[in-house]
């Protein structure tokens, strides 16, 4: 989630810190064929550490996914920003053009003189 101060963007601070993040995703990678489930690995481990597992699951998807795509986690993070850059800008460019229209037909049927 982002804030917006003054045209700056600011991120939110971290609920945990990466010492914390990368011992659990550790943890998991080392230890999920000792468990019937990957999701049963995450779940008891997040419990140990007093987490949530969605949140190591998260976690563990982002590291599986930076390691395929070679790409680090500043880069990911600021490629995520963009993507929600654009998507805000064109949600708010689609809403335009269906104000444009609406006005467009309104204004046409004004235009038009009544047919008897």
């Amino acid at each position: 989630m982002h804030t917006f101060i003054l045209g700056k963007v600011s991120l939110m601070p971290k609920k945990y810190p990466d010492e914390v993040r990368e011992k659990a995703i550790r943890l998991v990678l080392d230890h999920r064929d000792d468990y019937a489930s990957e999701y049963e690995a995450i779940r008891t481990i997040a419990e140990r550490m007093s987490l949530k597992p969605e949140t190591v699951r998260t976690w563990i998807r982002r590291a599986e996914a930076t390691a395929t795509s070679g790409t680090g986690p500043a880069e990911l993070s600021e490629t995520e920003l963009e993507l929600r850059r654009l998507r805000r800008k064109n949600a708010e460019l689609e809403k335009t053009v269906e104000i444009l229209k609406a006005a467009t037909s309104f204004f046409a049927r004004e235009c038009d003189p009544p047919r008897r």
